[in-house]
Order: structure tokens, then C-alpha cells, then sequence
């Protein structure tokens, strides 16, 4: 139809990089995260969220992850912390996207439908694409308020709006950039770095969330911690 297609299984570059949610805070700010990070703007907390952030202990960190207590990584996390493969499957006025990490999957329109007036909260969100140019931008709102944007305790409120934007410069390359719009946490917008994509061939595989008794032991660690 003369757009761009993003159909293929995509690796991330560097994968595993981000599932340590290091991208872009200033460690003076935040003890926790890792000082080494690599360059990215840095997110803007309003105070009451900083303080928030700062005062999670590390059962609390550790609960905010989405391997340790089998929620979907949700938006835009799926593609700021996910070391796993992808695969989309593209055609006209659809784009499906199916993630291999904890089997989650996500249904894109492509028809120029309109954003919901009073959206449901889904932990993927809800979507509503156009294009410019050879880039498909991707918004979305009505956030599930348990998913959180990094696993180092960046949460957001209902007010999250997620911003999207995918190129495919070559064959063997996806690109995706993220901007997050939150007024309720955020004094300004937050924009990612480009995160490159690799094309590959094989399969996605089987990945359920199945033991949970590393949550239910942090469960009940914090629980012991709140008696304190």
C-alpha cells in the first residue's frame, strides 16, 4: 500500500541492557539507579514524586518489576526494558505485536480510528496510530496504574499518555523512540533515546509466569517491613 513494513521478529541491540531501568536519571537524585548509565535525557520528577521514588525500600523496588510479580511489562516498558525478541505482523490497518517476554501481545488499528474519550484501563493501553511520513506514531492512554515505566520505582498516574514512533531505515533495522507524557508525575515530557531493533529469523517461544514464590516471599518481606 506504499507504507513502510514492519512486519519481521526484531532482537534488541544490546539485549538485556535495559531490564536494570538505568536509562537516563540522575543517580545523584536517585541513589538506586546505576550511575553508569548510558546518556539518555533525563525524566523530570515533580517533587511529591522524587520523594515517592526515593523512599521505596528494596522489597518495594524489587515488587515494581514485572518478572518478580508476573504482571505484563505494559507501556511504554515493553520496549524500554524487554531483553527478548518481538514479532510484528503488519498489514494494512493492523499492526499486531507479539512479545515473547511473559507472552504478551498487543493489537495495533491502523484505520485512523480516534483516541477514546473515556478509555478502560488496559496495561497495554489504548492506541490510535497515523503516519508521517515513512514513520508510523503510535499514541496511546488509559493506562493500568499497576504497570510502572522503568522497574526502579518510575511509576505513573492515570494521566500517562505514551507517544510512539517507529522507522525502519533499512531491512535489518527497526528503530522506536518513546516520549512519556505524564503532568501528574512529570514537570515535563520525557523522551528516549532511539532504541535499534535487529532483524532475525526463527520462532518466539512459550513464556509463562508460572512460580511465583519469589513474589509471595518479597510479599510478604514488605509486609514485615511496613510492621517496623
Amino acid at each position: 500500500d506504499g507504507r513502510v513494513d514492519f512486519s519481521g521478529q526484531w532482537f534488541p541491540n544490546g539485549a538485556g541492557q535495559g531490564v536494570s531501568g538505568r536509562f537516563g536519571v540522575d543517580p545523584a537524585a536517585i541513589p538506586q539507579f546505576d550511575p553508569k548509565a548510558t546518556p539518555e535525557e533525563r525524566p523530570s520528577f515533580q517533587p511529591w514524586a522524587l520523594a515517592k521514588i526515593k523512599a521505596m525500600t528494596p522489597t518495594e523496588l524489587e515488587l515494581s518489576k514485572s518478572s518478580v510479580n508476573c504482571m505484563p511489562r505494559g507501556v511504554p516498558a515493553i520496549w524500554l526494558q524487554n531483553p527478548y525478541t518481538t514479532l510484528i505482523v503488519h498489514k494494512p490497518g493492523l499492526m499486531a505485536q507479539l512479545y515473547e517476554v511473559l507472552n504478551n501481545w498487543r493489537v495495533i488499528h491502523l484505520d485512523g480510528r480516534p483516541l477514546p474519550k473515556d478509555p478502560e484501563p488496559f496495561f497495554h493501553g489504548n492506541s490510535a496510530a497515523r503516519w508521517e511520513g515513512d514513520t508510523l506514531v503510535v499514541e496511546s492512554i488509559g493506562f493500568d496504574e499497576r504497570t510502572y515505566i522503568q522497574p526502579n520505582g518510575w511509576f505513573h498516574s492515570d494521566a500517562l499518555k505514551v507517544t510512539e514512533r517507529y522507522t525502519r531505515p533499512s531491512m535489518n533495522y527497526l528503530i522506536v523512540e518513546i516520549t512519556v507524557d505524564d503532568p501528574k508525575v512529570l514537570e515535563k515530557p520525557w523522551k528516549s533515546a532511539p532504541r535499534r531493533w535487529t532483524l532475525g529469523s526463527g520462532d518466539i517461544y512459550e513464556f509463562y509466569c508460572t512460580n511465583n514464590a519469589t513474589f509471595e516471599e518479597l510479599t510478604k518481606l514488605r509486609e514485615q517491613e511496613l510492621k517496623k
